[in-house]
């Protein structure tokens, strides 16, 4: 839980919703180098967030990491995308997962992240005349304290990923514990699982090549379009500073590797990035298997307090094993719709438009994608994709 979802209820219970009063923060861009060896030590860093990531996930926008103080002291960020809209009419500057708290229990939470958004609408919206477009992430409450925050301010909503929930794990349980929490059917297949003979591993970044060829290997066997950030993770695994770099994980049996798992340990919110198995993995369980035992490595050797297991892309059988890992104790909670804000009617028309544009392009490229491989067609109901923000 941050400070900001406990405030946040109480600010905006009843009537007219306002937002808390701002801090006077001071906002400065720096260099990626920079940027990446500051925020590693924040609560809330996330992949996407990092320099290293952004400029190899998406070459062709610019990134502005920009750090926020408050007397001096460093308290937060954003890394900022530029990206120019066509003929050149306006631009949009994103932060996705931003902007992010140093310390996110802090008891000024609220008036902090508030402070950091006013700096980010002085400079982005009325001085340079973007469209300000901020992505909160899924927030462990079960309202959105951020998002609320946000409109409150007077942005508005904007696009919604078709399948918005993250499945959170408690990391922050005893074995005991943490085994009553999951589901019965995930339990047995899990307690299945352990009978099977299987080992595992905690691997270092000289094993990131055995990934790759599991990665590769599955993704050719399922004939899925794979539109993740895969390209990535060579960046990202011999990263600097060191802290950041994802963690590696590896499930055998006698004939070798048969799973794997990418996951970004920095922060106190883990996440699974990337996952591969083999053919002998379904029968022998071995996902059961490995989540347990990356769940029980996350506890003992990161200070983490949750792990995000990302969303399902919309299937129904992702939807019901990551439920069961999530448990009682754990928390299913959607990402919220993109909240945009301009200070001038052009900028935040045009950016409609392109965001407009980008949901329609992303909606034939599934239709397609569906119409190719009817087996990879997403089978879950949008109806069950959690509460609202």
């Amino acid at each position: 839980m941050s400070a900001i979802d406990e405030q946040m209820p109480s600010a905006l219970a009843g009537g007219a919703e306002r937002p808390p009063t701002a801090l006077p923060v001071t906002a400065e861009i720096v260099s990626g180098r920079e940027w990446d060896a500051t925020v590693a030590g924040f609560d809330e860093v996330c992949q996407e967030q990092l320099f290293t990531f952004a400029t190899t996930r998406w070459p062709g926008t610019v990134q502005e990491p920009v750090i926020f103080r408050l007397g001096g002291e460093i308290v937060g960020g954003t890394l900022m995308m530029i990206q120019p809209l066509p003929l050149r009419l306006a631009s949009i500057a994103v932060s996705k997962w931003g902007p992010m708290l140093k310390d996110a229990h802090r008891p000024d939470a609220a008036a902090m992240h508030a402070g950091m958004v006013e700096a980010l609408i002085a400079d982005y919206a009325q001085r340079r005349g973007m469209m300000l477009s901020v992505l909160p992430r899924a927030s462990i409450e079960a309202q959105n304290g951020r998002y609320r925050q946000l409109i409150a301010r007077g942005f508005r909503p904007g696009s919604i990923l078709l399948f918005p929930n993250r499945y959170i794990v408690n990391l922050r349980l005893d074995d005991a514990a943490l085994r009553k929490s999951f589901a019965q059917k995930w339990r047995y297949h899990l307690n299945k699982s352990e009978k099977e003979g299987l080992s595992f591993e905690h691997a270092d970044i000289s094993r990131t090549g055995a990934f790759h060829s599991l990665y590769k290997a599955m993704t050719d066997r399922k004939q899925f379009a794979d539109h993740s950030a895969y390209e990535t993770v060579d960046a990202l695994m011999t990263m600097e500073p060191a802290s950041l770099r994802p963690e590696l994980f590896f499930v055998r049996d006698e004939s070798g590797i048969v799973a794997g798992a990418i996951v970004f340990t920095a922060g106190d919110r883990a996440v699974y990035l990337y996952g591969a198995t083999n053919d002998r993995a379904l029968p022998l369980r071995a996902g059961y298997f490995l989540h347990w035992h990356v769940i029980r490595w996350l506890r003992d050797n990161t200070p983490a307090r949750w792990y995000d297991l990302g969303g399902t892309d919309g299937y129904q059988g992702l939807h019901q094993f990551k439920k069961g890992m999530v448990g009682e104790a754990g928390v299913i909670r959607p990402v919220p719709p993109v909240a945009n804000y301009a200070a001038k009617p052009l900028p935040f028309l045009v950016g409609q438009g392109a965001f407009a544009a980008r949901d329609a392009y992303h909606a034939v490229q599934r239709a397609i994608h569906a119409w190719r491989n009817p087996d990879r067609r997403p089978d879950q109901e949008r109806a069950s994709s959690g509460e609202g923000p």
